[in-house]
């Protein structure tokens, strides 16, 4: 089962991804999509991992999430948008062959046994890009955004720390 949580910046996505895994499973398991960058985003990768505790199992995956051993857990993807940007890099700012990339990941994820709660920034809500690249990201996430939701049995979005079911 896939749970899509989606939210401006800042919302508490991942606070909330977090307690719900944790609601559904005293060992959950968490996925960092991130690649560790260097300067202030060293920092948040710390917070972020300072955030969980010993029952959580952590794994590091920036493209194949669905080879991890996660069948049969609840986990916690943290985040789509580094996830794309992972593949999106890869594939040389190519938004068809990162999206196709993308949605064998989701479907692999949606036909294991397990529970998946996929975290992703929610596009726009904000201003557009100012860059050619910046709106192809925007594009890919969006319609990245649009594929995961529907394959979702559950889609909340966090507005100011606030869950709001959209999809149940």
């Amino acid at each position: 089962m896939i749970i899509f949580v989606t939210g401006g910046a800042r919302s508490g996505k991942s606070r909330y991804a977090q307690e719900l895994a944790l609601s559904m499973s005293p060992n959950p398991v968490y996925v960092a999509t991130a690649k560790d960058w260097g300067g202030d985003f060293s920092d948040r990768i710390k917070r972020h991992q300072g955030d969980r505790g010993p029952e959580w199992t952590s794994y590091e995956a920036q493209k194949e999430v669905s080879a991890l051993p996660i069948a049969e857990c609840v986990s916690v993807i943290d985040c789509v948008t580094l996830w794309l940007t992972n593949f999106f890099i890869d594939f040389k700012n190519d938004i068809d062959q990162s999206l196709i990339a993308f949605k064998k990941e989701i479907d692999a994820l949606d036909k294991m046994n397990g529970t998946f709660i996929i975290v992703s920034n929610e596009i726009g809500m904000g201003v557009h890009a100012e860059t050619e690249i910046g709106r192809k990201f925007t594009d890919l996430q969006g319609w990245a955004n649009q594929y995961a939701a529907a394959k979702a049995a559950r889609v909340v979005l966090l507005v100011s720390g606030i869950p709001v079911t959209i999809k149940a």
